[in-house]
């Protein structure tokens, strides 16, 4: 869905996004709450709300934060780069393991999620009030559903110990909000994606010209079975991946999803909403996003983020790279890991052999590699032409969920539960044939560790890899030398900010009481 929120998050509005002028995670500016009641009068507002529920999918924070560029700088993959040891130091003490509950990615995260579950149950409370079809009202409000609890799902993995609030709460109430079990969160959360795919609202298609990147009935069927392999639900999550994925390497009849026959593709700015695309945040150059509001720009900010700093083409056979800020680059020992597979040239903008070769220089940032995240990085063709400041305005959206990934998440669901390993084979050989697209097959054995490799090749610096390792109980192991402890960094510590003058308790993780 084309990000329209922009024109609606000034807080003096105080139609939806009170949360944004606030202290606490969920406190409501009385003056906002009265303007909203006397919104959502009838169907157009009513799909303004949805937009503002949908915006926060691809939430960058005024930090320079995105759920991507975070995640990748606590994985194995890459180290946080940027200008030095202070530059984003949200990023810094998350590479480092050094974060806690005053410093790292938790406040963005946490406080993103949270406004998206304020949007959607103030619609949710709203809607049936509003003059309009029937329909369409049962479509907005099991999109709402489906969303609130993709965002729940971010919380209870990152944070564990979360509030689960499903109706709107009285602005006196707010600090007196408590956190249930995990276990409470995730039930929630599979019974509200149930109940949507019951109802059958939503489309098995949308025409992505007008509503790229709405939810498909496809995407709901792929968040639930993610959420189930999360939940250790392994044989539920293979059964709703299968949904999603049909018969391996052919095109899904009821929803469209094919592998596309070039990964690189994937990363061309001018793909957007591809077959392979489940669930896709959607990003302009024409918002004219500046740097008096970094988090209202409709720019990918990682397209700046992770580009090559002070990058100077030599040749004309150099790529057509901005500068950027150099940003979460990759480790040597993930550049040898996917230096011989195909899919390396698509995902590692390789400045230390265009430098050595003469083709390209560029300065070093802060723990330089060498190795930049191509998938990712901006082009001087995607420009923006639309206003601000170009750096915070560049086009390329991002794949929440993708075919691939769900190929993969499903093998590794039928191998959990010793399913039919036969198929759990032809999905992961149908992610590997695509990368060499040689007209041959290249089978994968359907074993964890054949998995692990193939889901690290195929969706690098995609914002997977932390959450692959802490759900395999690999993260200690792996991530050990930055810092990484067991029984403490597998989630993130509750914000000091959103702790104070409230009931809610700190992880006993990082030294609380619950």
């Amino acid at each position: 869905m084309k990000k329209y929120l922009k024109y609606l998050s000034i807080c003096a509005v105080g139609l939806l996004i009170a949360p944004a002028c606030k202290k606490s995670f969920l406190t409501v500016n009385p003056k906002g709450t009265n303007l909203e009641s006397q919104y959502y009068r009838n169907q157009a507002e009513a799909f303004t709300g949805l937009v503002a529920v949908y915006d926060i999918v691809g939430y960058q924070s005024g930090g320079l934060l995105t759920k991507e560029d975070a995640m990748d700088a606590g994985c194995d993959d890459h180290v946080a780069g940027g200008g030095g040891a202070g530059d984003i130091t949200d990023l810094q003490v998350f590479n480092n393991y050094t974060l806690n509950e005053t410093q790292g990615p938790s406040s963005a995260l946490w406080q993103g999620s949270y406004q998206g579950i304020f949007r959607a149950n103030v619609l949710l409370s709203k809607l049936p009030g509003v003059p309009m079809d029937a329909g369409l009202k049962k479509r907005y409000a099991d999109e709402t559903t489906a969303l609130r609890a993709y965002f729940y799902f971010d919380l209870v993995r990152l944070f564990k110990n979360i509030p689960l609030i499903l109706t709107e709460v009285a602005s006196d109430q707010i600090d007196n909000v408590l956190q249930v079990p995990p276990a409470t969160v995730y039930s929630q959360i599979e019974s509200d994606l149930k109940a949507v795919i019951d109802s059958k609202s939503i489309p098995d298609k949308v025409d992505v010209t007008a509503d790229g990147g709405r939810l498909t009935m496809g995407a709901v069927h792929a968040l639930l079975g993610k959420v189930y392999l999360f939940d250790k639900k392994y044989t539920e999550a293979a059964a709703q991946f299968a949904i999603v994925n049909g018969t391996p390497g052919q095109p899904n009849s009821t929803y469209g999803y094919q592998l596309l026959a070039n990964f690189a593709d994937l990363w061309k700015v001018s793909n957007k909403f591809n077959a392979e695309s489940i669930l896709e945040v959607g990003h302009s150059s024409k918002s004219g996003g500046s740097w008096s509001c970094a988090a209202c720009t409709e720019g990918n900010l990682l397209n700046i983020l992770v580009g090559p700093r002070g990058y100077n083409p030599k040749t004309a056979a150099a790529p057509d790279y901005i500068s950027g800020y150099s940003f979460i680059p990759f480790t040597k020992e993930f550049f040898d890991f996917i230096h011989f597979d195909p899919r390396n040239k698509a995902t590692v903008a390789n400045l230390d052999s265009l430098k050595a070769n003469g083709i390209a220089d560029y300065s070093a940032g802060y723990a330089n590699t060498g190795f930049f995240v191509g998938k990712f990085a901006g082009h001087l063709a995607d420009k923006t032409t639309g206003g601000g400041a170009p750096e915070l305005n560049y086009p390329q959206n991002i794949y929440e969920i993708r075919l691939a990934d769900t190929y993969l998440m499903e093998a590794e669901a039928l191998i959990m539960a010793n399913g039919d390993l036969t198929r759990a084979a032809a999905l992961m050989t149908a992610v590997h044939t695509r990368a060499y697209n040689d007209g041959k097959t290249h089978a994968l054995a359907a074993t964890m560790p054949v998995l692990k490799n193939e889901r690290r090749a195929e969706l690098a610096a995609e914002g997977h890899r932390w959450f692959d390792l802490v759900r395999w109980g690999d993260a200690a192991s792996v991530l050990g030398y930055k810092g990484f402890k067991a029984g403490r960094n597998e989630i993130l510590p509750i914000p000091l900010n959103d702790l104070n003058a409230t009931k809610l308790k700190q992880s006993k993780e990082y030294g609380g009481t619950l």
